[in-house]
């Protein structure tokens, strides 16, 4: 595999990654419920050292990664399940892994094709959670001690994400 190859394939696996990111992050601003956020909020951390690791074996080849924006999602009315938007990350999350998955014999590169099959695997582990929590399921990470509604979660989480 030429170069220039290897860097058009890593270029354009990363912009899909990013896009699946992008989105994660617009549907997490608008799940308030404690559980499922934190859910989106592993995703994002775990997608965000996946793109690291792509923009540094994209720069080592001499590219520059794209950048995506996040995209305009319809703002969620109060009460308004935020299950449907889920369920689209699950199917979205899968079409990326199968599309990814049938093309990851191109890369001949044996470093590359290694990190793009963790992130798919990864990703996979991404899909169900996604699955879970539109199947209804709180404890997609884990059990809470006391069990949903524990002191410390109030009504949801905050609608930002950092305070000083």
């Amino acid at each position: 595999m030429r170069t220039d190859e290897l860097l058009a394939i890593l270029r354009e696996f990363h912009r899909d990654k990013l896009t699946l990111r992008q989105r994660h992050v617009a549907v997490a601003r608008q799940v308030s419920q404690y559980d499922a956020n934190n859910t989106y909020q592993y995703v994002i951390n775990r997608e965000d050292v996946h793109l690291s690791w792509l923009e540094s074996a994209i720069v080592e080849l001499e590219g520059t990664p794209d950048t995506v924006g996040e995209p305009p999602l319809t703002r969620l009315v109060w009460n308004e399940s935020i299950l449907p938007l889920v369920a689209q990350d699950a199917r979205d999350t899968d079409a990326f892994v199968k599309r990814w998955r049938a093309r990851l014999d191109e890369v001949t590169h044996a470093r590359h094709r290694n990190m793009m099959n963790v992130i798919l695997g990864e990703t996979l582990e991404q899909k169900r959670f996604f699955e879970q929590i539109a199947a209804g399921r709180e404890d997609v990470l884990g059990r809470r001690a006391n069990g949903p509604g524990s002191p410390g979660t109030g009504d949801g989480v905050m609608g930002v994400r950092w305070i000083e």
